[in-house]
């Protein structure tokens, strides 16, 4: 088992076991302590400080820290508990050289060297992790699903996203509740904690006019916002994204039990070695994509989040309905949509930029709900957002 504090990352015989934010800090301190017991008081202190948690809380995490590190409280102790007094890290650890274990991480290493991740709480307390990049004038990207800061440099999936907008722009971004960096253990999922969430960090980087990008659900969040706060958006722009989810007020039958179908088949194999069941999602997010790019979509839904959330995250997804919240967009929009979406169809972008005053539509030649670096439609899109924000 490796801890590496640098990357964020717990590993296993090699292999990443995704922990929230909270769970890898209560593993570093209780490592950094393991000459002693570590009473519980200091664990609330040093994980959650000045915030009031009740000790459930704590308990639910540590739980949670055995169960990544293997610790069943059978056969082997990890963490003991010491009643009444607190707890301590038991297994023998041995401390490596920085970059060590990280022959042949790769792209990472390049340009994510200049991000910077840090870590906010949103008004409910939930912990978000954020991070900047890149040069230029500022750029905020609203939250969407599968994400993972860090390993997002590494993953085909994103890494030319990020480099190519952090050439341009200082991209600001932010894991979703529940995914990545951020907190996994969370309440609620609901369009109006994500908008707190981006509230929450847009005042934490301390900007005060950019222009906000919205990908896939992300939009809705960006839409939204942009109505509570038109004096900070300068230019929304839309990508892959809707106004009424599949399971909203409207939608036809077929349209409700695929919807359900794919949230059963997020609960019952997110989770399972086997990637099986992930594929159904790593085809339909890129039809186009390479077997290898579908290992790569594969490997970052398994980093990114739990089961339980991934089903939590297409319930909320699907129950999404911004349509009355579209129609008071003042903000200058941009909409953008692949012709062969297999995610969120075509139709439905269209119909959104229907419904945003004086927006402009822009069609793309891709069936990819993610748009892939070797693509024609990749320089367009690029293009196309130079453009809209030079206006």
């Amino acid at each position: 088992m490796q801890l590496d504090r640098g990357r964020h990352e717990l590993k296993g015989d090699g292999v990443v076991i995704p922990v929230e934010p909270q769970v890898f800090t209560l593993l570093v301190h209780l490592l950094e302590n393991r000459d002693r017991v570590v009473s519980k008081e200091e664990l609330l202190d040093s994980i959650w400080g000045t915030r009031f948690v009740t000790e459930s809380t704590l308990t639910s995490r540590i739980k949670a820290a055995r169960r990544a590190v293997g610790d069943d409280g059978r056969r082997q102790w990890i963490i003991r508990t010491v009643h009444g007094v607190g707890y301590r890290l038991v297994a023998e650890a041995v401390e490596v050289e920085p970059n060590e274990d990280r022959v042949g991480a790769g792209p990472s290493q390049g340009p994510a060297g200049n991000q910077e991740i840090g870590f906010c709480w949103s008004p409910d307390g939930v912990c978000i992790a954020r991070a900047t990049h890149g040069q230029g004038p500022p750029l905020v990207k609203a939250a969407n699903w599968l994400t993972h800061l860090d390993y997002d440099w590494q993953s085909p999936v994103w890494r030319h996203w990020l480099e190519a907008l952090g050439r341009r722009y200082q991209v600001i971004r932010y894991d979703e509740r529940g995914c990545g960096l951020s907190d996994w253990d969370v309440d609620d999922f609901s369009l109006d904690t994500w908008v707190q969430d981006l509230e929450t960090v847009v005042g934490d980087v301390g900007v005060d006019r950019f222009p906000l990008l919205g990908i896939s659900q992300g939009a809705a969040v960006a839409i939204a916002y942009a109505v509570r706060h038109p004096e900070r958006v300068s230019h929304l722009i839309l990508y892959g994204s809707y106004a009424r989810g599949w399971l909203a007020n409207g939608g036809d039958e077929r349209r409700h039990e695929q919807a359900q179908l794919l949230i059963d088949l997020a609960r019952l194999g997110w989770g399972r070695r086997s990637p099986a069941f992930r594929q159904v999602f790593s085809s339909a997010f890129m039809p186009e994509g390479t077997r290898q790019q579908w290992q790569d979509f594969d490997e970052l839904q398994r980093r990114s989040t739990s089961p339980d959330n991934a089903a939590r995250f297409l319930q909320a997804f699907f129950e999404l309905d911004v349509t009355e919240l579209a129609d008071q967009v003042r903000t200058p929009t941009l909409v953008l949509h692949s012709r062969g979406d297999q995610v969120w169809p075509f139709a439905l972008g269209r119909q959104l930029a229907a419904r945003i005053p004086a927006s402009r539509f822009v069609p793309l030649e891709s069936s990819n709900h993610l748009i892939l670096e070797d693509e024609p439609a990749w320089p367009q899109f690029l293009s196309e957002i130079e453009r809209f924000l030079s206006t």
